[in-house]
């Protein structure tokens, strides 16, 4: 059976983002049919509708890594109760030019983190709401967790039991959601 490609998309641009410790820990909970490649927002111009034709570069790079993904993963941090910016900008060059909308019919799963009590809780519902009216099938359930130290050891691996428990069962749920969606096209194929 071949694997299944899923693009990861973290919503912070920090070199020391704790989004991206979260994704790459995640990432190593994945089964082993799942081919998993970080999708980088950091080099996408601001969205302006004037950039459409040709399409920057960066954009066309970014739009042929969604359209060869059978899956999203976002795992993005809370920006004043909302998404960060980068994300929110990758997400409008996702749904552009007109017509050619890269998030229609992708399973998608998001997950956060952030200091805060409610780990990244708001930005989750707004993207959700965003990727769900932009036709992606967004996985049920929260993953926003409160960051602590010690949460990811030296190794990347999540520490705590039963955080590692609950994270496991967030991509077990994503891995079976992706595989009912890759039977169809697969059996077309």
């Amino acid at each position: 059976m071949s694997k299944l490609n899923v693009a990861v998309i973290v919503g912070s641009n920090r070199r020391q983002s704790l989004n991206r410790a979260l994704a790459n820990a995640l990432v190593k909970l994945g089964p082993d049919n799942i081919a998993v490649r970080f999708v980088p927002i950091d080099d996408l111009p601001l969205f302006n509708q004037d950039l459409e034709t040709p399409l920057p570069e960066s954009v066309a790079r970014f739009k042929a890594e969604i359209a060869a993904a059978d899956g999203l993963l976002f795992v993005t941090p809370e920006h004043n109760r909302s998404i960060p910016a980068a994300l929110k900008n990758a997400v409008d060059w996702g749904a552009r030019p007109y017509g050619q909308n890269s998030w229609t019919g992708k399973p998608a799963a998001i997950a956060g983190t952030s200091p805060g009590a409610l780990g990244a809780a708001i930005a989750q519902q707004h993207l959700r709401h965003i990727l769900g009216s932009l036709g992606a099938h967004v996985m049920g359930g929260e993953v926003y967790i409160a960051f602590k130290p010690g949460l990811i050891d030296a190794d990347g691996n999540i520490a705590d039991d039963g955080t590692r428990k609950f994270l496991q069962a967030f991509i077990d749920q994503f891995a079976t959601l992706l595989a009912r969606f890759a039977q169809p096209q697969r059996a077309a194929a």
